[in-house]
């Protein structure tokens, strides 16, 4: 049933077509759609988390620990070492590019996985991830990161916005750094010298005075936000989007205080967000000819409606790194990816619409074994850090992640991929299927017809994807009008399907004057559908 399924979805594109048009049709179907998505696995709350091997009143509610999709299995001594492991990632002879994917795609992955995919650093085990979609990137995850990216002013004109600077006709966040050796800007840091919000992970020991205000790192909610210039350059758009709309609902209800047009602006902010997640995102990781709707009322009496909670899983799924490629379009010419690393420069001097356009120009790499970028995995450490995490947390083996999303357990390597050479280097590795790890079980998995993802990633980012965002506090029925968002919020909330609609809303100084939606897609230019036979 599920390839028959997979096959009707996949082909007769004009029947699809005519579905979309058709509105009490279209709804029953994306209901059906999402409804069988979630219904993959067992609902939360899950029974177990890092916390203990075993169910306890602490294990099911202390959120600081991270949830366990299926319970842990037994250390598994006859496994290759990390080390040897992590090889299979190394690529060959160059890296392959996703025939589907722009860099869009991987720098929006990163963008929203990053406010809710967040390991205490202190302690492994445990999470500081508020586990909502929250755009905590933007707002920070915390109520005093949020006062102090705020202006917090009464002043007309003021109200509700965030801090930002105007440059050559261009708003961006403001600097956390101060010129010169002067060290973090005085906005960021309280009276007792703590820093007010968290600092960019991966600054450099030796970095020399002024070095952060040199590479113009940003003042933004997220740890990892500054973490390249393209993520930064998300970050970018909806702060310009949330300013835009605190100016237009400050113009349209003058009586409204600076805390009240804040909160409303973040709300839909946030949706404007979730939006996006389902309507570009998940449709461009689909394979379906379908167009997935971001329609609340899906979630309102669904039984997997229940309260999010990351998993340790869900955390190791989206190292995406062989996403990221070596090379990307820069100005009319070909950089290192690793040249926009925690510097925020190179976009400043582009503009926000410049450096979109160049993202859209760019093909993602594919995701796959042997096909990590090599400025990411200097001594193997991306990737062997995944598996240590995998290994550490006593993660069950590939297989029993495929029997826990429903998917038939696989016997033999060449149901995985169709490549011979990687058939062997796993059989060298793991003599059978039911050894291989998780993580590395993700990855060895041949690309889907149609979608840039393997079958099992792709089944556990849909589950995931669709029960932890349309779940979204602002999306419940009796959250989700005008009272909450206001008329006009409701109508940009509509009105948005796709990062392009934002960012013609908020194009700054510096664009070019061909720029348009054909531009600025998760989708290639050049991708085209396959239609199969069943």
């Amino acid at each position: 049933m599920s390839r028959l399924r997979i096959f009707v979805l996949q082909n007769f594109a004009p029947f699809w077509s005519l579905v979309e048009r058709l509105p009490f049709l279209s709804r029953r179907v994306n209901a059906l759609i999402i409804n069988n998505a979630c219904n993959a696995a067992s609902f939360r709350p899950h029974p177990m988390s890092t916390l203990y091997d075993y169910t306890s009143w602490q294990s099911l509610t202390d959120k600081t620990f991270l949830a366990r999709a299926i319970p842990p299995a037994q250390p598994n001594a006859d496994l290759p070492s990390v080390k040897e492991t992590a090889r299979i990632f190394m690529p060959e002879d160059g890296q392959k590019e996703c025939p589907k994917s722009t860099l869009l795609f991987p720098i929006f992955a990163q963008y929203l996985t990053d406010g809710f995919l967040r390991t205490d650093p202190h302690d492994r085990l445990k999470t500081t991830s508020n586990h909502d979609i929250d755009l905590s990137p933007l707002y920070g995850r915390t109520m005093a990161q949020t006062h102090a990216l705020r202006i917090r002013s009464e002043q007309a004109g003021e109200k509700g916005r965030l801090k930002s600077q105007m440059i050559e006709g261009e708003e961006f966040p403001p600097d956390l750094y101060q010129p010169s050796d002067a060290g973090y800007a005085p906005d960021f840091i309280d009276a007792q010298g703590a820093h007010r919000l968290d600092l960019p992970l991966g600054i450099g020991d030796d970095w020399v005075d002024g070095e952060g205000f040199r590479r113009r790192l940003f003042a933004m909610g997220g740890d990892r936000t500054n973490s390249t210039a393209t993520v930064a350059m998300l970050n970018t758009l909806f702060l310009r989007e949330h300013n835009r709309l605190a100016g237009e609902l400050e113009r349209l209800s003058p009586e409204w205080g600076n805390d009240r047009v804040f909160e409303t602006t973040r709300n839909i902010v946030i949706a404007i967000f979730i939006k996006i997640v389902v309507e570009e995102y998940i449709n461009h990781i689909s394979s379906a000819c379908f167009r997935l709707k971001a329609d609340p009322a899906v979630a309102w009496a669904a039984k997997w409606n229940k309260p999010n909670w990351m998993t340790v899983e869900f955390s190791l799924l989206y190292r995406w790194h062989s996403l990221v490629p070596q090379k990307i379009v820069w100005d009319g010419k070909l950089i290192d990816s690793s040249d926009v690393l925690l510097d925020n420069s190179k976009l400043m001097n582009a503009g926000l619409a410049q450096a979109f356009q160049w993202a859209g120009q760019t093909p993602a790499a594919k995701l796959g074994l042997h096909n990590t970028a090599i400025f990411l995995e200097n001594d193997l450490t991306v990737e062997s850090r995944a598996l240590n995490q995998n290994r550490d947390r006593c993660l069950p083996g590939y297989n029993a992640y495929r029997k826990s999303m429903g998917m038939k357990a696989v016997d033999g390597f060449d149901c995985m991929t169709g490549n011979p050479a990687w058939q062997d280097e796993l059989r060298a590795l793991y003599g059978s299927p039911d050894n291989i790890d998780f993580y590395v079980g993700l990855f060895a998995e041949d690309s889907g017809i149609n979608t840039p993802m393997p079958p099992l990633l792709g089944a556990m980012v849909a589950l995931d994807a669709f029960s932890q965002a349309l779940n979204n506090p602002l999306l419940s029925s009796q959250v989700y009008n005008e009272r909450t968002f206001t008329a006009v919020g409701m109508a940009t909330i509509e009105g948005t399907t796709c990062l392009w609609d934002v960012l013609a809303r908020n194009i700054g100084s510096k664009t070019a004057p061909d720029l348009s939606a054909e531009h600025v897609r998760m989708t290639r230019s050049d991708w085209k559908r396959s239609f199969g036979s069943f």
